[in-house]
């Protein structure tokens, strides 16, 4: 999934999307160590989905804060 396409969800979806992809990376890993992954680089896939989806989230907690940071 695209970051454009990330932005447009909600923030219900992106906890959502991001509760899916941490089971997602728990089933990939669990089947790398019983050497049952076809392909390994999945897991590097679903672990930048997940950082993408978690930069979303705080962007719209930031957006909705209205950026004060206190200074």
């Amino acid at each position: 999934m695209k970051i454009s396409e990330i932005k447009t969800l909600s923030q219900a979806e992106l906890n959502a999307r991001l509760r899916e992809l941490n089971m997602e990376l728990f089933n990939l890993r669990f089947s790398n160590a019983s050497r049952n992954l076809a392909n390994p680089v999945q897991i590097r896939n679903v672990k930048r989905e997940i950082a993408r989806v978690k930069t979303v989230i705080r962007e719209k907690e930031i957006a909705g804060a209205g950026g004060n940071d206190g200074r």
